[in-house]
């Protein structure tokens, strides 16, 4: 039986990872001990590695702009490597990741060394990203229908594509027409969204967000998107006001029916 055609008012839909497509157990619980437990081990087995020193400069630089702000205390630069001092430099490598991710900073140079670690463990198989079976679901409804779909999340576009790329229910990245991360900006501002927007094309009113985050629900919809919020298991409890302003989904087939977003048919 074929489905019955439905309009959305929607042209493109923008999609939050954690807490949103994946449980947020998942980036908790797999993703970041991959990174705290594989550290040293990682550091010796690639020091030699022109793309690891790349990585280990970018945090370098962060180091150093961290130390001069003087915001944080525990902040250490992480020396040149120069005569016998690789131990020095590597212990000073862990230690500047470890303080950032009890932070859980969103940091460009930190994402983009979890994603380079990341990257191993899902091409030798110990690392398959988790995408809620509804969410697989929305994405092959929404494709048929000829909806776009965009990630926007503050992993970096190559730890993205890993989590979708391998998936435990094969590579999904043939659903989505485009990836952002906070190159273009922060999630909690009114910009970031205006600028995505203008990238994929669609006006702000033809785009629906779809996040676990509330804050980042509040820039969108100043931005004039469409929003709604995703309560997933473990995700952070929402208030009694969050639930009065805005519609929340606890899956994504729920967006699908829900007549808020469904065209009068007139």
């Amino acid at each position: 039986m074929s489905q019955i055609a439905i309009d959305y008012t929607y042209k493109c839909v923008l999609l939050d990872i954690e807490g949103t497509t994946t449980p947020i157990s998942f980036v908790h619980d797999k993703l970041f001990p991959f990174v705290t437990n594989n550290l040293e081990n990682f550091l010796n087995k690639n020091w030699k590695n022109n793309e690891l020193q790349e990585q280990i400069q970018l945090l370098r630089e962060q180091a150093i702009k961290d130390v001069s702000a003087g915001e944080f205390p525990d902040a250490k630069a992480i020396p040149e490597e120069i005569d016998n001092n690789e131990e020095e430099v590597k212990n000073a490598v862990i230690q500047n990741i470890t303080w950032q991710m009890k932070l859980n900073r969103k940091i460009a140079a930190l994402k983009s060394f979890q994603g380079y670690m990341w990257r191993g463990g899902y091409e030798s198989g110990e690392l398959k990203g988790i995408v809620y079976q509804d969410v697989i679901e929305a994405l092959k409804r929404w494709r048929e229908i000829g909806i776009k779909i965009y990630i926007y999340s503050s992993g970096s576009i190559a730890a993205q594509k890993l989590l979708f790329g391998y998936s435990d229910n094969g590579n999904l990245l043939e659903y989505f027409s485009g990836h952002f991360d906070t190159t273009i900006g922060s999630k909690l501002e009114k910009q970031s969204y205006e600028d995505i927007a203008k990238e994929v094309k669609f006006e702000p009113t033809e785009i629906l967000f779809l996040s676990d985050n509330v804050k980042e629900i509040v820039a969108a919809k100043s931005a004039k998107f469409k929003v709604a919020i995703v309560d997933r298991p473990k995700n952070a409890p929402l208030s009694d006001k969050d639930r009065n302003d805005f519609i929340v989904f606890t899956d994504f087939l729920q967006v699908l029916a829900h007549p808020e977003f469904i065209a009068s048919q007139g």
